[in-house]
């Protein structure tokens, strides 16, 4: 095999030119999807950040004008590195400014455990991620000249020989022209055949320029890397003002709280047995992150979850630096009182409530006193306690005992919409039990068998109520369920909600708590 001076032989040599056009490839294509996508911005990458120079880049995304700076640096940067290493010019200053964007890349948000900002896109890493391998990639071609295989390296070359050639008293006689692999063999003239032959990057370029138009038009340009990520919050135009907020004992929390329903995929979908694997494989972690992002940026404060999400939750309030409340679901048993709720208060909680079906099955199995000494430990924790339920009997059996919880968290929807069974044939405590293949009898869609005992129930009652299920699984339009909510006496209500129905639900919030009318029962909180 011929080699070059460097000893590189043209197997070597091609396969160094490939990784240069490679790397340069996709840090032009990041370039250009930046440029394209619209109010793209690094701010959400730094903000991210948990390594060593978190506070800098931080205060980089908070500053608007440095913000509009370090984007043109992103956008540009890559821009012109891969435009360069593609084309093969100035290869060697172009790899070393590569090397130094990527590195700031990594250490904004490195793949450390802990550190990583915590949106999956291409897998879990530890230590070595793809921006990793690129900085490695980009030292490899800085340190060979790359630029002289079939790139503009070599006319620049070729000029500087030609120039010295002039100036110089006794020009020596050209070199011939060597080994079109070989460095070193570098005439002071090119011919128009090596001139073809070095612009062979030429195709290539306009083989991406044509992809990209491609597939800019058929689904828009986008790049999955770590300063490319942006979580769209676009919708936050259309908020129609401020979400009002109300306390629970010394929490203030917004009028709605996030459910946790299509976190978990529990959709209450009848007997639609597909939805609640859909929910479970459109809520990824990503998307997930997502949706309380926007949410907490919609003015939403505060969510309701059961006790196994809260890991979950504590991640994302970690990654992001939320002030996200929680609001967690325990489930005591006759043998095991206090073993959620301790748990749930080692992960960091900030309101615990009994959960629903569990407040009805121990009052339905004669065991108040199970949920008594419950919410007693809670309180003596220092925490909020709150007994929820489906079966507004359940709560009158409490308040007959003479359990005082801190909030109430209750199903509450009106019955007039297709799929309510009728009157007669609701039975108390048949929420979350058995589904009847009988069509007038429970089979998950139904929520608030009685809600005017519920009502009634409510007025007497002085202290917050939560009202959850407001919109029966889907059944209700948020438009009717939110106002049916508050009008009858809910303080706050509990929505599952996906990303693209967050804007609109505090939007119905806003708009039905400035004209609220009819509404009967105090606010308590």
């Amino acid at each position: 095999m011929i080699t070059t001076r460097n000893g590189l032989n043209r197997a070597q040599s091609l396969f160094l030119v490939l990784l240069r056009i490679i790397v340069g490839w996709h840090l032009l294509y990041e370039g250009i999807a930046k440029m394209l996508i619209p109010d793209w911005t690094s701010a959400g990458y730094l903000e991210n950040s948990r390594w060593i120079f978190s506070g800098l880049f931080h205060s980089l995304a908070a500053s608007e004008g440095a913000i509009q700076v370090v984007d043109f640096l992103n956008v540009w940067g890559l821009t012109l590195i891969g435009l360069a290493l593609m084309l093969g010019v100035l290869t060697r200053y172009a790899s070393i400014a590569g090397m130094a964007l990527l590195s700031l890349y990594y250490i904004a948000n490195p793949p450390f455990i802990g550190t990583d900002f915590g949106i999956p896109l291409e897998g879990h890493y530890l230590f070595i991620n793809k921006t990793f391998v690129e900085i490695i990639a980009l030292g490899v071609l800085g340190v060979f000249p790359s630029g002289l295989y079939f790139g503009l390296d070599r006319f620049i070359r070729a000029a500087g020989n030609a120039r010295r050639s002039r100036s110089a008293e006794k020009p020596e006689k050209a070199k011939k022209p060597g080994n079109i692999l070989d460095e070193n063999a570098v005439p002071d003239s090119l011919h128009r055949r090596e001139i073809l032959r070095y612009l062979a990057m030429v195709p290539v370029l306009g083989a991406f320029a044509w992809g990209t138009d491609r597939k800019y038009r058929w689904n828009s340009v986008n790049a999955v890397s770590g300063a490319t990520i942006k979580i769209s919050d676009t919708a936050l135009k259309d908020l129609k003002g401020e979400l009002p907020r109300g306390k629970i004992l010394n929490r203030q929390v917004s009028r709605i709280f996030a459910g946790g329903n299509l976190i978990g995929g529990w959709s209450h979908s009848r007997d639609l047995i597909y939805v609640s694997s859909l929910f479970k494989a459109y809520n990824t972690e990503m998307k997930v992150f997502e949706t309380l992002n926007l949410a907490e940026k919609a003015g939403i404060n505060a969510i309701n979850i059961s006790h196994t999400q809260l890991a979950l939750i504590n991640k994302y309030k970690r990654i992001f630096g939320s002030n996200l409340q929680t609001m967690t679901q325990v489930h005591p048993t006759k043998d095991n009182l206090y073993e959620h709720v301790d748990t749930v208060i080692d992960l960091g909680v900030d309101l615990i409530q009994i959960q629903g079906n569990c407040c009805d099955w121990r009052v339905r199995d004669g065991e108040i006193d199970v949920l008594y000494k419950c919410l007693d430990h809670i309180k003596r924790q220092g925490y909020p306690a709150g007994l929820g339920a489906h079966s507004v009997q359940a709560l009158k059996a409490c308040d007959e005992a003479g359990l005082e919880p801190d909030f109430y968290m209750k199903t509450f929807h009106h019955d007039q919409y297709w799929s309510a069974h009728p009157v007669e044939k609701r039975i108390p405590f048949s929420v979350d039990g058995d589904r009847s293949e009988d069509h007038d009898e429970f089979h998950d869609n139904m929520f608030c068998l009685f809600p005017d005992e519920t009502v009634e129930f409510m007025n007497r009652k002085e202290i917050p109520w939560i009202a959850f299920k407001v919109l029966a699984g889907g059944a209700i339009h948020p438009e009717e369920g939110f106002r049916y909510a508050f009008e009858n006496g809910a303080d706050f209500i509990c929505v599952g909600m996906f990303d693209y129905q967050v804007v609109d639900d505090v939007n119905i919030a806003i708009d039905t708590l400035s004209k609220l009318a009819g509404r009967q029962r105090k606010w308590y909180g």
